[in-house]
């Protein structure tokens, strides 16, 4: 790790593992004085502050307590900048909280107080010359860079980002108990529905993967509808189905209703015949004839499962104004990684990326920025047609238009690709 100096303006932020620091060793003045045994935090809601380090000392002489801001830098060895030994010595107090003593190896726990996994490591970021602890890591990578194995580690899981940062950031811990010891209290999840709607669809999927049927309930059953269909598109089947069979088939419809008829087709393919057309009666009348289109014919056509709900604005609306009115245009949208560029007839002139227009001059117009030629696929287009082009071309999304080059709706690669009952398509 780079070395972090406590002292002058503040250093560049750090991060570093429980694991990989205790046990350091504590220099004073350049002589080894012992090594860092614990450390000793503040509770708070996002994150809990570092206060003190425990230093244990050989030979029996007296442990050490020092203060945070006496710490000068974590490198090889902890560095430390204190008046005298003899004024340091003495343990914590029975009222302080200790990372390695009382939350290590610790039960997390859900809502109902249900296991959900072990405390096997904690993760600290050092931030303005103050450490805060950020994450509880229960993963199983945790474990193996816990017990020393962080090289077989990368090995087996090959690096993988998502699984070497599974950790539960502490903003979703409760409040440690008061009388939290080495024995005594566990660490449970504050995973409360005003909290539940900061996480993305796709992490909370993984989330709830993991649950059992009646965590993983609980759980979904307290996010907002929007949020509850993005997030059940996000599962994988086996507990789609689990989810679903435990909701009651009117919310379910909800949820469908919500998603375009293609993701709504996906997810309707995954239950038993009976489930799924008990479901279909109760959607939205326009929804449910493109989905049973969908289920019922191979040669589907792209327009049935096209969404209206993208964003277009004419080539002369300056780059400020998209930019300033776009997060109130694209909420509720399907596509809004592409802005679509049309006349007064909604003829389609051209297609901006969404980056590029975040990168584009302020005064500049869509038509200057907009590329032309824009790659379509006709109303009467199949499935086939499209996936075709996505694979084609890697576009995220295609317009679809009529013979006079009318937009009538936009079908996404993740309708097409995503269909498990189109598995004719390439």
């Amino acid at each position: 790790m780079n070395e972090q100096i406590k002292t002058g303006p503040a250093k560049p932020e750090a991060v570093y593992f429980l694991s990989e620091i205790k046990e350091k060793k504590v220099l004073l003045n350049g002589k080894k004085i012992g090594w860092l045994s614990d450390i000793v935090i503040v509770d708070a809601d996002k994150a809990a502050e570092v206060t003190h380090i425990v230093v244990e000392r050989p030979f029996g002489y007296p442990s050490l307590l020092i203060p945070w801001e006496k710490v000068v830098s974590i490198n090889d060895v902890v560095t430390v900048a204190i008046e005298s030994v003899e004024k340091y010595e003495g343990k914590p107090a029975e009222n302080m909280v200790l990372l390695r003593d009382h939350i290590l190896d610790k039960k997390v726990l859900d809502l109902n107080g249900n296991e959900v996994e072990v405390v096997y490591d904690i993760k600290l970021v050092l931030r303005n010359n103050r450490l805060y602890v950020s994450d509880v890591d229960s993963s199983r990578y945790g474990l193996l860079r816990r017990i020393g194995l962080k090289g077989l580690a990368n090995f087996i899981y090959g690096l993988a980002k998502k699984i070497r940062s599974d950790t539960i950031p502490w903003r979703y811990i409760e409040r440690l108990p008061e009388q939290i010891t080495s024995f005594r209290g566990d660490v449970k999840l504050k995973i409360l529905k005003e909290k539940l709607s900061d996480i993305p669809p796709v992490d909370l999927a993984d989330m709830l993967e993991e649950l059992d049927h009646e965590q993983r309930v609980t759980i979904f059953k307290q996010l907002e509808s929007d949020h509850a269909s993005d997030t059940l598109e996000e599962i994988e089947p086996r507990v789609q189905r689990d989810l679903i069979s435990a909701l009651k088939k009117e919310k379910v419809a909800e949820l469908i209703n919500k998603m375009t008829p293609a993701q709504a087709a996906d997810i309707l393919a995954i239950l038993p015949g009976a489930d799924a057309n008990d479901l279909i009666k109760l959607l939205d009348e326009i929804n449910r004839n493109k989905v049973k289109m969908i289920l019922s014919d191979k040669d589907q056509k792209n327009i049935d499962i096209a969404t209206s709900k993208f964003i277009k604005f004419s080539p002369e609306t300056m780059v400020q104004e998209v930019i300033d009115h776009l997060r109130i245009i694209a909420a509720g949208k399907d596509v809004i990684m592409y802005i679509y560029v049309v006349d007064e007839q909604d003829t389609l002139r051209g297609v901006v990326d969404l980056r590029e227009l975040l990168q584009a001059k302020a005064d500049a117009k869509l038509n200057d920025i907009m590329i032309t030629g824009v790659r379509s696929l006709n109303a009467t287009s199949t499935l086939y047609d499209a996936s075709e082009m996505f694979n084609h071309y890697g576009f995220r999304a295609i317009p679809l238009v009529d013979d006079n080059n009318k937009i009538l709706g936009v079908i996404t690669s993740k309708d097409v690709t995503n269909l498990k009952h189109l598995c004719f398509i390439d």
